[in-house]
């Protein structure tokens, strides 16, 4: 019998003892982009209300239509203000500085061309890319690096939908596990050799050095991770020969009760939001002086907006139109996009929910046009197969 199998799950074992540890760097050798761009893909997984992270304040069927989630003194500050009738939510304080800077905007009553309520299908369509569920079997950008010939790493310890498809991706998570020492590695390369495939799996993995000041200190846990794995991403992205893309995942958005507590889930997910995408801005200016910030973006996306009207338990039952967030150094700013449908109950898809007026192709489509690289031609027939009559939004400079 061979003994095969047992070495390859022996290895694989090591492999992710060694890529888990939270002071391990990745070997990303010979995959730096020509043009220096970078992307990072955040998913909100549940369901963000739109119209509580972006509240449109200034259109008079707001508050009569919201009820108790338009009153936001609970949190001793008053919505920020943005242009039109709309506004950010209290503590999205990061947000609102990238917005005033320029590096900020938001698109708003955008959503997907799955119109159903249900988590799993929903999200299968948002990092499918395709227009129903189950459709495609691959991720959008794990498609679109592949046409590129570029990398990407999930920020994870599995690879999500989005990034799965024929291009090469590498995950990264922390991990309590001890450090596999140099006998053990030096075992392994000797033992793989002559196989490709692992010997180059182990070479990421164990990197090209430790970070040795992070070695002792443990990963934060609950929000603090969330915002310690942004960071970690912006490294690996900062780095001359780093991915051009990466995918952060945060949870718990499904906010059906009690969504205005100051202390409540919904409340902690957007202080935690805030500051992550702030550890990314800031781990993204990179510490030797090469700003990547100002070639990246960032596209912040759920997979379903919430009922405009609150519910019984004071909170928002499952919807359709949300709000999305595109922000980085390259982004053309200051803005907020919106074919505004309005909120009374003539103009809300099915009497409840915010109506679609933009499909979040059109945010996706011209980011990776620009950040890796791709053609027209190449989006339209492989990454979002389908999507040839959707006008792409001018979100960028240049």
């Amino acid at each position: 019998m061979s003994l095969e199998p047992s070495r390859r799950r022996f290895v694989r074992a090591a492999l992710s003892m060694a890529a888990a540890l939270p002071a391990a760097t990745l070997s990303f050798a010979g995959s730096g982009s020509p043009t220096g761009r970078r992307f990072v893909f955040v998913i909100l997984r549940g369901g963000l209300d739109g119209l509580t992270a972006v509240p449109a304040i200034g259109d008079l069927e707001f508050a009569p239509a919201r009820g108790a989630l338009a009153d936001f003194t609970a949190f001793n500050a008053t919505p920020q203000p943005l242009e039109g009738p709309f506004a950010l939510h209290p503590l999205l304080t990061q947000l609102h500085a990238m917005y005033g800077r320029g590096e900020l905007l938001v698109v708003h009553a955008a959503g997907l061309p799955y119109r159903e309520r249900s988590h799993f299908d929903a999200q299968q369509v948002l990092e499918s890319g395709g227009t129903r569920p189950y459709e495609l079997s691959t991720g959008w950008l794990g498609r679109a690096l592949a046409a590129g010939a570029q990398r990407g790493i999930a920020i994870n310890t599995a690879v999500p939908l989005v990034l799965r498809g024929p291009a090469q991706i590498d995950s990264w998570a922390p991990s309590a596990l001890p450090e596999p020492n140099a006998d053990l590695v030096m075992r392994l390369q000797q033992m793989y050799v002559r196989d490709a495939a692992l010997a180059q799996a182990l070479e990421r993995a164990k990197g090209l050095h430790a970070d040795a000041p992070m070695a002792s200190e443990p990963m934060a846990r609950g929000n603090g991770q969330a915002v310690a794995l942004a960071r970690k991403a912006g490294e690996f992205l900062a780095r001359p020969d780093g991915p051009q893309a990466a995918v952060l995942e945060m949870g718990g958005w499904d906010s059906h009760a009690n969504q205005a507590a100051p202390g409540g889930a919904l409340s902690n997910n957007l202080r935690t939001l805030d500051a992550a995408l702030a550890a990314l801005r800031d781990a993204l200016r990179s510490p030797a002086g090469d700003d990547v910030w100002s070639r990246s973006v960032v596209v912040v996306a759920t997979e379903f907006g919430r009922e405009v009207a609150i519910n019984g338990t004071l909170g928002t039952d499952h919807g359709s139109g949300g709000a999305a967030f595109v922000l980085g150094g390259a982004v053309r700013g200051g803005r907020v996009l919106a074919d505004w449908p309005g909120l009374g109950p003539r103009e809300r898809f099915e009497g409840r929910d915010l109506r679609i007026t933009t499909d979040l192709r059109a945010v996706l489509k011209p980011v990776l046009a620009e950040q890796l690289q791709l053609s027209r031609a190449v989006l339209e027939r492989e990454v979002f197969p389908g999507s040839e009559t959707l006008r792409p939004l001018a979100l960028l400079k240049g």
